[in-house]
């Protein structure tokens, strides 16, 4: 990385336990094998990016008391976020995630199915229970009514991105819109819900929702990044996966318009081997698809901490935390 995160990941790190405290004090249910399927993730970790968000969001627009409230929908959105992880790996069938087996591949399908089954109820129950920790209903309303829609989104955007798999006439707008979606409307949801907490008018958080697609699209385009040259050890995820699914991310997208379509085409898909796939993403890197991937990565956090900048706020400490969060979804190395 080119600059020091040490402060952001540090509080992003007590944020995280204070997410994670919530989530298994209320979480736990029965049969125990549900409990434990629906947890298996949740446990392994992860970067709780979008609870640090909404609890961020929250300290910058109405200090700590509006963090506190926003504990159970900084709760909500990590679980609902997980759900989705359990449900897309299982359509991807990817066997690693977060450097442990995914939950079908320790559980079984049918148990994971249930398991982000209950997490997407847990969601939704969490932000009801925000009444517990001062929230006004009006405020519950418009939680609910941001998580909802964030899941109409992301459901869209994984529908396209497995229609995408199927066709190569898929272009850098067509693929910017898909990533908002299935990536960019939870993290924005996650954001509107801190500006919720805080009690903001809602233009601040149609601001700081902004703020969270244009993060969550940053965030998304070097995952992609990640899912070609990042290091498994690091990244807790099989390398080229998304390359032997057929995903048409940006790199693949700008390398087919550069370098030419039929060698990539051939080497691509389910019956490429290690080799094909290794010859892909040097013919990917090559023809200067990973510079572009990630200038338009920075471009797009640029634009987040533009928007943050034009907010009030009452936490000057948050808001700067905010703005390097940005800037680490691009610069980050898992």
């Amino acid at each position: 990385m080119s600059r020091s995160y040490s402060d952001l990941l540090e509080e992003a790190s007590k944020l995280a336990r204070v997410v994670d405290h919530y989530v298994l004090d209320t979480a736990q249910t029965y049969p125990q094998k549900l409990a434990d399927a629906s947890l298996h993730l949740f446990k392994a970790g992860g970067k709780r990016l979008r609870p640090t968000i909404t609890l961020l969001a929250a300290r910058m627009l109405g200090g700590l008391e509006a963090e506190m409230r926003a504990v159970p929908l900084a709760s909500a959105v990590e679980v609902a976020h997980t759900f989705t992880l359990i449900h897309d790996d299982i359509m991807d069938k990817d066997e690693m995630r977060r450097g442990v087996p995914t939950t079908h591949v320790v559980y079984g399908e049918d148990w994971a199915i249930l398991a982000g089954d209950l997490l997407h109820a847990l969601s939704f129950h969490y932000i009801a229970r925000g009444v517990e920790r001062g929230l006004t209903h009006e405020q519950v309303y418009r939680a609910l009514k941001a998580l909802s829609d964030a899941a109409i989104y992301v459901s869209r955007g994984q529908a396209l991105d497995m229609l995408f798999e199927g066709t190569w006439n898929v272009g850098v707008s067509d693929y910017l819109n898909m990533v908002r979606l299935k990536t960019g409307a939870m993290i924005e949801a996650a954001a509107r819900l801190g500006a919720i907490a805080a009690g903001s008018p809602k233009e601040a958080e149609d601001a700081l929702g902004l703020y969270g697609c244009f993060t969550g699209v940053a965030f998304q385009i070097k995952d992609d990044i990640l899912g070609v040259f990042g290091d498994p050890r690091v990244t807790g995820k099989p390398v080229y996966s998304d390359l032997r699914r057929g995903k048409k991310t940006l790199l693949v997208i700008y390398a087919v318009s550069e370098a030419g379509r039929k060698e990539l085409v051939e080497l691509i898909g389910p019956e490429a081997g290690e080799d094909d796939l290794r010859r892909a993403a040097k013919i990917i890197e090559e023809s200067g698809a990973l510079d572009y991937a990630l200038k338009t990565a920075f471009r797009y956090a640029e634009k987040a901490r533009e928007v943050l900048s034009g907010v009030d706020a009452v936490d000057s400490k948050a808001k700067k935390l905010l703005a390097d969060l940005a800037l680490y979804s691009v610069e980050r190395d898992r």
